[in-house]
């Protein structure tokens, strides 16, 4: 399927929503943490596809805010995980050229995970084949919010001038500041929701979703994701005359 891609027309963004770990163990008679455990192929696979093809920025939602509201042990191991996953991983993202980025309220995650994504983000800071995003503590709502606080204290300190606000000037004040929306975004698991993610920032994006869940997420899911994306007409509220003239 790789074959089929029009690299000439690859999505710069491609957002994602790993769902279905839990699931994946419950078939396989296992504790949900072994699906998370699971899924960390996944991710490697589908970064390593993306910086391959020549995606320019994957966001991968990792753990939302609602996410803290789950049984208190999953979210200790899913921290712990994601401590020694970082440590283990960041030899992957050297390798191919690629930085880690996160969006979201980290000061909310323990210290040690707040202390391995520093130091994973200082070691590959200076990668640019691929920007990959970890949205950590993450919520739409949370970052519209955050935005509009951030946005109100420069118009009371007069950095910001209230009628000159556009949807720009918005933007900038949120997690993703400077990076464009996704063009693709891929859920697993067949949901069909977005689950409070990139709620601003996926005004315009395109959907794919798919049975499969995360756990088995391979490059050739990736591929068929992207082949979907380039077969579709993207209009932007005008006609395909205008989009084809």
């Amino acid at each position: 399927m790789k074959e089929k891609i029009d690299l000439n027309k690859l999505p710069n963004h491609i957002a994602v929503i790993m769902d279905g770990n839990g699931r994946w163990a419950k078939k396989q008679g296992a504790a949900r943490v072994f699906g998370h455990k699971s899924a960390i192929k996944a991710v490697r696979d589908i970064t390593e596809g993306c910086a391959e093809l020549g995606v320019k920025y994957l966001t991968l939602y990792a753990f939302s805010t609602e996410n803290w509201s789950r049984p208190k042990a999953e979210v200790q191991a899913l921290m712990q995980l994601l401590v020694s996953t970082i440590r283990s991983e960041v030899s992957t993202l050297m390798d191919n050229d690629i930085k880690l980025a996160t969006i979201g309220d980290t000061k909310s995650l323990p210290s040690r995970c707040q202390k391995e994504l520093s130091e994973a983000m200082e070691i590959t800071a200076h990668n640019n084949r691929m920007t990959l995003f970890l949205a950590l503590s993450y919520s739409g709502r949370w970052d519209i919010l955050n935005a509009a606080k951030k946005m109100a204290l420069d118009i009371a300190e007069n950095r910001q001038l209230i009628d000159q606000i556009d949807e720009q000037d918005f933007a900038n004040y949120l997690d993703t500041s400077g990076v464009p929306d996704p063009e693709l975004l891929i859920r697993t698991s067949g949901e069909q929701r977005i689950s409070n993610f990139l709620l601003w920032q996926m005004a315009y994006t395109e959907f794919f979703i798919t049975d499969v869940l995360w756990p088995d997420f391979r490059k050739e899911n990736l591929y068929e994701a992207i082949i979907s994306y380039q077969n579709r007409e993207r209009r932007f509220g005008m006609i395909s005359e205008q989009v084809n003239g």
